[in-house]
């Protein structure tokens, strides 16, 4: 049985768009101060291992971290919808380098554009 993991390329896939997300975070005054580790790799390899098990590749993020509890984790943090916007320009950014059909692309998008209204937990 085929995952959506599988069909858009899998872990390679997923890392390149992880990555490319996070070289605009890197840059992004907005969103730089959510991350508060010098180094972003740990926040990008945590990052790309959910989006992995979500999409039906291994359970490395919850082996490693347990349940993902995002709205928790990002707690400490003011996610207004000015982030939101910023996160999902370097998301957009992120799927529009990988080479998923027009279909993948959408059914990620939808996903993204859903979680990072979620995550939105102050209007200032």
């Amino acid at each position: 049985m085929s995952t959506f993991y599988d069909e858009i390329g899998g872990y390679d896939t997923i890392s390149l768009i992880v990555a490319t997300f996070y070289k605009g975070v890197a840059g992004d005054e907005a969103l730089r101060p959510m991350y508060p580790e010098e180094d972003l790799g740990p926040a990008e390899e945590r990052f790309r291992d959910f989006l992995v098990q979500y999409w039906g590749g291994p359970s490395t993020y919850s082996e490693q971290r347990g349940h993902p509890r995002l709205r928790m984790r990002h707690a400490p943090f003011a996610v207004t919808p000015e982030a939101k916007d910023h996160w999902l320009k370097h998301f957009r950014a992120g799927l529009d380098a990988a080479d998923l059909t027009p279909e993948q692309d959408a059914q990620f998008w939808d996903y993204a554009t859903h979680a990072a209204q979620f995550m939105v937990n102050t209007l200032e």
